[in-house]
């Protein structure tokens, strides 16, 4: 709203150059995408005043491309994203309005360093969709967050190739669910000194009938950005519901299965009900499936997702952070919320054999004692680590000594320390 005098609206620049590339398919068209890093702290040093008036400002240089170069449109999407539509001939060209631009930023008499990162999307076909192209600058743009010493970056081959992977996944996935390509595995929790499983976690695994076995590396980060991870996680979550009650019905006993809930869970106001839907269908008691957020989850929407898990936690739930110690928010989260569970993320102990990880390490363990959360620790794959786990009192572990992720059928069997070289047949997934 701050600069829809100066610029187009986003559903504007869509249409307007939509037609303009449809009109003129032989000329080549470039989205340019600008992001101030780190705008909120813009807001928070100089004040909302101040940050509209930088606002407008880049607006009126964007603006200057609409109205002195040839077949070029701007707009401002919103917040502190901007974007140029318009046609070049080559690459360069695209290069020196970014620098034009980023000099006029960087010039601009402000009592805060304001740093503008960019990406140019470009496309090799005739006539491309101009969604295709501001995702291609997207992207770009993306992969220079992070780097000072770079302003913006060029949707390259690189970036293509990972692109034309995610529209594979995207197109994939539907079917994958419909037959049953998405696969339930199970990571054993195992509590060391006992020697016996207490737990496991709930993964997910795509049996793709042509590619095969493919990493969750490759999809799952997909999934997250196109927003389709919520129907994967209730596919994976009705599947755990549907083992244990299998299970009790069988008069068998019950281990817990911890299941996923993803940081885009925080805008489902149907969590909630989801939850309680298939704890009354499968008739599983809810303290056997606990909720496992990173702090993500909880920074989407911090206010909602504290009400959802408090929510829950009235019901039975029981809440489980996961990767503890990889944010920046962590000890504001251990202040703020009720946790039952704490899973202490693996990096923690990669470096045991420094003096400082051990210090940290083990006043970090007994700090969580302390607070009486259930303390476990990913990525034990040694026994040097198992041993000084065991030094800070700290009992409960997933990791490759153990298990690796398994299907649900092989942690149906009974299982215990004392068969693991039986497992460390299992995909390293």
């Amino acid at each position: 709203e701050i600069c829809a005098c100066l610029v187009g609206s986003e559903m504007c620049i869509r249409d307007r150059c939509g037609e303009m590339i449809k009109q003129q398919p032989d000329k080549k068209y470039s989205v340019i995408i600008m992001d101030i890093v780190q705008f909120k702290a813009v807001n928070e040093f100089c004040g909302r005043d101040e940050g509209d008036r930088l606002l407008r400002f880049i607006a009126s240089c964007f603006d200057w491309y609409e109205n002195n170069r040839p077949d070029s449109y701007a707009c401002h999407i919103r917040a502190d994203i901007f974007c140029l539509c318009t046609s070049y001939e080559e690459v360069e060209e695209l290069e020196i309005i970014v620098r034009e631009i980023r000099k006029k930023i960087t010039d601009f008499p402000f009592a805060y360093r304001v740093q503008p990162s960019f990406g140019i999307g470009i496309s090799p076909e005739r006539a491309p969709a101009i969604s295709y192209l501001k995702d291609c600058a997207t992207m770009a743009m993306n992969s220079i967050k992070g780097k000072v010493y770079r302003t913006y970056a060029v949707f390259d081959e690189k970036m293509r190739s990972q692109k034309m992977r995610e529209r594979q996944v995207e197109n994939d996935i539907v079917s994958a669910l419909e037959n049953g390509e998405l696969q339930l595995y199970v990571q054993p929790k195992v509590d060391m000194r006992a020697g016996r499983v207490i737990g496991g976690e709930a993964l997910v695994r795509w049996k793709h009938p042509e590619k095969g076995l493919v990493p969750p590396g490759e999809f799952i980060p997909v999934l997250e950005k196109n927003g389709f991870i919520i129907n994967v996680d209730e596919y994976i979550w009705e599947k755990v519901f549907a083992y244990l009650g299998k299970l009790r019905k069988e008069g068998r006993t019950l281990i817990p299965v911890s299941i996923n809930v993803s940081r885009l869970h925080a805008y489902d106001e149907k969590l909630t009900e989801t939850l309680l839907r298939l704890r009354e269908e499968y008739d599983v008691l809810p303290e056997y499936v606990p909720l496992e957020l990173t702090e993500s989850a909880f920074l989407e929407d911090e206010v909602g997702m504290y009400r959802r898990m408090e929510s829950l936690r009235e019901r039975g739930f029981l809440v489980s952070m996961d990767d503890f110690g990889t944010g920046y928010s962590t000890m504001n989260m251990l202040k703020n919320q009720t946790l039952d569970e704490i899973k202490i993320d693996r990096e923690f102990i990669r470096d045991l054999e420094k003096d400082k990880s051990q210090i940290i390490i083990r006043n970090t363990i007994a700090m969580l004692q302390q607070l009486g959360a259930h303390i476990v620790i990913e990525g034990v794959e040694t026994e040097e680590q198992k041993e000084f786990l065991l030094g800070c009192n700290c009992t409960d572990v997933q990791g490759f000594l153990f298990y690796r992720p398994m299907p649900v059928e092989e942690f149906d069997k009974p299982v215990s320390y004392t068969h693991l070289r039986a497992h460390e047949t299992c995909a390293d997934l």
